[in-house]
């Protein structure tokens, strides 16, 4: 993200595309600008706008996205898109991403994406920001100074992802699905539908507002975040029987013509510890 007066960016690496990545980043760099500007300019990807749809008088409009238009609204900016096939309108952003690309990658290792975003914070205020700008020929760090003050305050004002609540129905292998991840919530919740929200870098997960389970945010995708004190190999063998449905009472015995092998608990807790380990 690039501001339009005084030049200052702000950047940071991510291992997907996705909206939850895009809005996250978004308000990281709102807290690091400490405000937000009245416009923003993008292009036409597919987190912002859905194509173009035809308005009452026939003419084609974009089609925004309904999260990114909501995250728009939620924090008080306008969305501005630039002319299909035309991205050297947005050629400040354009000229940052190849100035970051040149100057602060060659040469640098990192041992994963939280050095990476580690070195970058330090480069962007120790360089980038006190460099002086090709067009502007000023330091961006001072130029920020009179543009900072006609930002919209950032302070004080409720993350969107925090305030966006989702629902999720608990599949049988005791597991929700967020973001193409799943994660774990106590056995007894098949079934039953929870709330789930990010708070952080965790996602926190809520039964009837009760907090039922915590789990780090996983990136990329197909991953899963397993508890073991969210399965039935952690309950008392005693208190097993309330978790065999919603009613909470004892499973109903198999009709007698059919052959049911029987087979020791200590089987089922063997197997849900050698899946718990690989999950790891």
């Amino acid at each position: 993200m690039t501001l339009g007066y005084s030049r200052r960016g702000y950047a940071e690496g991510y291992l997907g595309e996705r909206m939850e990545n895009l809005l996250l980043a978004h308000e990281r760099a709102f807290a690091h600008f400490g405000g937000v500007c009245q416009s923003l300019l993008y292009d036409r990807m597919r987190t912002v706008t859905l194509g173009t749809t035809e308005d009452d008088a026939g003419l084609r409009r974009a089609k925004l996205n309904s999260t990114f238009r909501a995250f728009a609204g939620h924090w008080g900016f306008n969305i501005r898109l630039c002319r299909p096939y035309r991205a050297k309108t947005k050629g400040k952003v354009e000229s940052g991403v190849k100035y970051v690309k040149r100057n602060f990658v060659p040469g640098r290792q990192f041992r994963d994406l939280e050095d990476f975003n580690a070195q970058l914070a330090a480069w962007q205020a120790e360089i980038a920001d006190r460099r002086i700008h090709g067009t502007t020929h000023q330091r961006p760090i001072e130029r920020f100074a009179e543009e900072a003050k006609v930002l919209i305050p950032a302070a004080g004002h409720r993350s969107f992802l925090q305030a966006m609540v989702r629902e999720r129905v608990v599949a049988e292998d005791w597991l929700v699905s967020i973001d193409a991840n799943r994660y774990s919530v106590p056995y007894a919740l098949i079934g039953k539908t929870v709330q789930v929200a990010r708070e952080g870098g965790d996602w926190v997960i809520r039964h009837r507002g009760k907090v039922v389970a915590e789990h780090p945010v996983l990136t990329g995708r197909a991953q899963l975040s397993i508890k073991p004190e969210h399965g039935p190999g952690a309950v008392p063998r005693s208190q097993r029987s309330r978790f065999a449905g919603a009613t909470g009472r004892p499973p109903t015995p198999p009709p007698a013509d059919r052959d049911v092998q029987v087979r020791d608990l200590a089987v089922y807790e063997q197997l849900l510890h050698d899946g718990l380990r690989e999950a790891a």
